[in-house]
């Protein structure tokens, strides 16, 4: 069975979805069967993904316009079709640069295994610079004493870490040099962002 899952950034109608459900029909998706956000991509709070993800069945379809109408960013989007895959669920993306991506045939998971490759590669990057700038900071002396502050970098590894089986989050505070509430305000569990982390790379991005 085909589902699909349709979003735009605002809520105040000055978009509209119309596009979205003209492509889902084209593409023989149930309007009946389409799940609608209006909310921005950065947002946690998304429920009718959650609802659509959550009804998936084995052997169903999910059906999405653009790669950015699904995921928040690569990482997220790549977990998001690793537990589909692991159900038995698909993955058809209709237009843009991933309309080459549907993990129902061959190709379709061979382009999405690079996608994923490119994830982890971008999280090796992020935990190895992280680790290296905390090894020069206690080079220098910084050592013990009230705990560091967090910053976009430690943000980053942070994100990459959490939800991974391996990671011990005590281990994890001890090398970030944060205590868990300070953790916990910046990232979930699971590794999402949650306002704190987010209002912290935003700021670091706009200088």
């Amino acid at each position: 069975m085909l589902v699909g899952y349709v979003r735009v950034s605002k809520a105040d109608g000055s978009q509209t979805t119309d596009l979205q459900h003209d492509a889902m029909v084209a593409a023989r998706v149930d309007p009946e069967r389409v799940y609608e956000d209006h909310a921005s991509g950065a947002k946690d709070d998304r429920p009718q993904l959650v609802a659509c993800l959550k009804g998936l069945r084995e052997g169903d379809t999910l059906v999405v316009w653009k790669l950015d109408r699904l995921g928040r960013n690569l990482r997220h989007l790549v977990n998001i079709v690793h537990d589909l895959t692991a159900r038995g669920v698909g993955l058809q993306v209709l237009t843009g640069q991933g309309a080459a991506i549907d993990t129902t045939t061959a190709s379709g998971k061979l382009i999405f295994g690079i996608f994923a490759a490119l994830s982890e590669y971008e999280r090796a990057l992020i935990s190895e610079r992280t680790v290296a700038g905390l090894a020069s900071a206690r080079a220098r002396g910084r050592k013990g004493g009230r705990p560091f502050k967090m910053t976009p970098a430690k943000v980053r590894l942070a994100a990459a870490s959490m939800g991974q089986p391996d990671t011990n989050v005590g281990d994890l505070c001890q090398e970030l040099g944060v205590t868990r509430q300070t953790l916990y305000r910046h990232v979930s569990p699971t590794g999402e962002l949650r306002e704190d982390g987010r209002k912290l790379l935003s700021q670091h991005r706009g200088k």
